[in-house]
């Protein structure tokens, strides 16, 4: 069980409207967003934030967006967010052999040597301590600007927040999510772990 339950959807008007966009990103609402509404400021300014950061603003598409998320999240162990990013990246066209072989990303024909150097960022700037060094920079900029680098760690710095909040509120794991996940992530392991909404 959660560490604090979730609101009923209708619980803040701001927020349910708002949280509309999660109805595209993911088919539902997210628990973790119901559970921030106890302090709407901090849901309302969550959705908006998520909402900017996400938004396509050219060759960082949706989908690699979504599999930086995947990867960050990953680093990190965070289940829950595991599980929402890969389906979301599904959900924005990410390639099929791309979301049945993220695990291998660094080796596989399906990424590109720029997709490459995005994850590998995601993957060492989501380490504790961080890993991000000359190496990283330099690859990344072989392949993008500057706008396009600070897109990315928008999309990493708010899966540092998800998976922080997630994990620690052992926030209970939606069905659609859980489809995603036993599909393009059961092979290697995943579960719901502290998620399934029990045994917190």
């Amino acid at each position: 069980m959660a560490l604090v339950n979730p609101l009923d959807p209708n619980h803040d008007p701001d927020t349910k409207k708002l949280a509309e966009f999660f109805n595209e990103t993911l088919g539902f609402c997210p628990n973790s967003v119901l559970t921030m509404q106890h302090r709407p400021a901090i849901s309302k300014a969550f959705i908006n934030l998520n909402k900017a950061v996400m938004a396509n603003e050219g060759r960082v598409t949706s989908a690699l967006k979504r599999m930086i998320a995947w990867v960050s999240s990953n680093a990190t162990g965070c289940r829950y967010c595991q599980a929402h990013a890969i389906r979301a990246a599904e959900r924005y066209g990410a390639e099929q052999e791309q979301l049945d072989n993220i695990w291998e990303y660094r080796t596989h024909s399906a990424f590109s040597e720029a997709e490459r150097a995005a994850l590998d960022f995601s993957l060492a700037a989501s380490q504790v301590p961080n890993a991000v060094n000359a190496e990283i920079k330099e690859r990344l900029y072989q392949h993008w600007n500057e706008g396009e680098i600070v897109e990315m760690l928008g999309v990493i710095s708010l899966f540092g927040y998800l998976n922080r909040w997630n994990d620690s509120m052992g926030t209970s794991i939606e069905d659609g999510a859980v489809d995603s996940a036993e599909q393009y992530l059961g092979k290697t392991g995943w579960e719901k772990g502290k998620h399934d909404g029990s045994k917190y």
